[in-house]
């Protein structure tokens, strides 16, 4: 199992922060007329909002850190690594095409739909077989986390349809996805040898292989 750089823990831990705070920070400066709960994270980032370089900003700096995680995250399948840094290469063409002030874009809502599927499949397509692997690439969590993930696609979806709780929906599966990363680099730094608790574990059973020899 090749190891995980420690910075790669940096990287993927702020993604989640950097896109709440983004969209807190941003939605603030919108004021009492934008509803976070009805309207989505890209109106924030559409030219002539008041929050847009915020909200750009943090788009920005996430694309950034999924590639920067996909690309420390060696003990992962290349597939997933790859899906993860498309993930990333998705934010940033989302900046580069961002939300009319007014009405839809297709190219805007393609590049979105691209970045949902990519960060939904990643895990299922990163994922390790046997019990020596990181727990956050076994098979059984990773296509659990792509299931939900896919539900939430689904979700979003079915609220745009109704013209509902869209806000909501996009901001608990972005959460969820931009979180995920990070557990799974955190299992392989406590899997991998170098981590204290590893030592621990390989402390303790030598300790009993000593005294059961004769």
């Amino acid at each position: 199992m090749r190891l995980v750089p420690k910075w790669a823990l940096l990287s993927s831990g702020c993604a989640p922060v950097l896109l709440v705070g983004g969209w807190t920070i941003a939605g603030l400066l919108e004021g009492p007329a934008y509803d976070p709960a009805t309207q989505t994270i890209s109106v924030l980032a559409a030219h002539g909002a008041a929050g847009f370089w915020v909200m750009t900003g943090a788009l920005v700096a996430l694309g950034v850190c999924h590639l920067l995680t996909a690309w420390g995250l060696r003990a992962a399948a290349l597939a997933g690594r790859v899906a993860l840094g498309g993930g990333g290469v998705s934010a940033l063409v989302v900046v580069l095409v961002p939300a009319p002030s007014s009405g839809g874009s297709l190219r805007h809502g393609s590049a979105v739909a691209v970045g949902f599927a990519l960060l939904a499949v990643w895990p299922v397509l990163a994922a390790r077989r046997g019990t020596a692997a990181p727990w956050g690439l076994r098979p059984v969590p990773s296509l659990v986390m792509t299931a939900l993930m896919g539900a939430g696609a689904a979700w979003f979806l079915i609220e745009v349809h109704d013209r509902g709780a869209i806000g909501v929906a996009e901001r608990v599966v972005t959460s969820v996805q931009s979180l995920w990363p990070f557990v799974v680099v955190a299992s392989c730094l406590r899997h991998q040898p170098g981590f204290t608790g590893f030592r621990r574990a390989t402390d303790v059973s030598v300790g009993r292989g000593r005294r059961s020899s004769p």
